[in-house]
């Protein structure tokens, strides 16, 4: 059974995409909450210039040496732009877009000219292919496994691994890097680490997605599941979770409508976060609207309650304290008139008689309540 599970190309095209979104929406969480979720752009165009320089030293495309030149691409890359930045002569966000096109057109000039006949291909860095993950197979246990598979295995165990074994110092650092550093966590080093393993999962993701794509694995479903929870280690997993339901429903759709796999991964991770933000139960726009609504409605009932409470008992009573004099005195449209005169009635703030609204010992109360806040504003 696990033999039929390998040999099924859905399943490992799947199985890729799963891991890629998981080891770079855990590690995407902790640089969107930093506000450094840019810097994923960034590392994924000037790795390119780390993977020919290390091609240059070495003559190597591929292994661990080749993962250590990424890496250290990633670390250069935020270690040029924070000193950049520094300097006050720019912020952060144009030191980033000065330094990565940089080293990005560095790396492309440096394919062109000494890597013609190499397989190094930009584009392929960029874009990826994940349908094609399935031909290029080693043998592990007696496994024919998917090479990004095995790769992309061991990246996640390892930003598992690192997240695990220093979960605490990760979200000190993260929410209060001034009292980490106090403490001795070193939330600078802390920082670098998470970027040089982000490097790391970029380059594992070159043959399965791309690092373009990567970018979007690493920072939309971090952003959704933050609109969803405040809670780290719960948006840590609806994270990981939401990468995943990305790429179950990107296969389905991509096979459906017949279009490139690892984009319509991406795509659903966009769709995911569409949905966060419009009907998120406390951040969502949806929600948001509800209660600007809720608070508008309160302030038109508490004018309802004043109006009424002024008039209440006056010869003009019969006049004033109507919803037609509501809509003509205060200018407001009859549904707007009939909304707070609704809000008020199930509050059981007001009442109508005959056509008339009067103040219940309940609405009384709130005015006498309203008048006191505002006397002690006043004073």
């Amino acid at each position: 059974m696990i033999a039929a599970f390998f040999d099924s190309i859905p399943a490992m095209i799947v199985l890729t995409g799963v891991l890629v979104g998981a080891s770079a929406a855990l590690l995407g969480s902790f640089l969107v909450l930093r506000g450094a979720a840019m810097l994923t752009d960034a590392i994924s165009h000037a790795i390119v210039f780390g993977v020919i320089v290390v091609w240059l030293l070495t003559r190597q495309t591929a292994g661990p040496v080749q993962v250590l030149g990424a890496a250290a691409a990633g670390v250069l890359t935020v270690a040029l732009s924070e000193l950049l930045a520094r300097s006050r002569l720019v912020k952060m966000d144009a030191a980033i877009g000065l330094v990565f096109p940089a080293l990005f057109s560095a790396g492309v000039l440096l394919i062109s000219l000494h890597a013609r006949d190499v397989h190094i291909d930009a584009d392929t860095v960029l874009l990826g292919e994940i349908g094609f993950v399935w031909l290029d197979t080693v043998s592990l246990f007696g496994l024919r496994v998917p090479v990004a598979v095995a790769t992309l295995g061991v990246v996640l165990a390892v930003n598992l691994g690192f997240a695990l074994a220093l979960w605490k110092e990760l979200k000190l650092a993260t929410f209060d890097p001034g009292l980490a550093a106090a403490l001795g966590f070193f939330p600078g080093a802390l920082h670098y680490a998470v970027l040089a393993l982000t490097s790391v999962t970029a380059v594992a993701a070159f043959d399965a997605v791309g690092a373009v794509l990567f970018i979007a694995f690493a920072i939309a479903p971090p952003a959704t599941a933050y609109l969803l929870t405040q809670r780290l280690w719960l948006m840590v997993t609806l994270a990981v979770a939401l990468s995943a339901a990305a790429c179950v429903a990107g296969y389905a759709l991509a096979w459906r409508w017949n279009v490139s796999i690892g984009g319509m991964m991406a795509s659903m991770t966009g769709v995911w976060f569409a949905l966060a933000l419009l009907f998120a139960p406390r951040q969502g726009l949806v929600a948001q609207a509800l209660r600007s609504r809720g608070r508008r409605l309160d302030n038109d009932c508490r004018v309802l309650l004043a109006h009424l409470s002024t008039h209440q008992g006056a010869p003009e009573m019969p006049e004033e304290n109507t919803l037609r004099a509501l809509v003509d005195h205060l200018g407001w449209s009859e549904p707007r008139a009939r909304a707070a005169i609704l809000r008020a009635h199930d509050r059981a703030l007001v009442e109508r008689r005959d056509g008339l609204l009067t103040l219940r010992k309940k609405g009384v109360a709130e005015v006498e309540s309203l008048l006191g806040r505002g006397a002690a504003a006043g004073l």
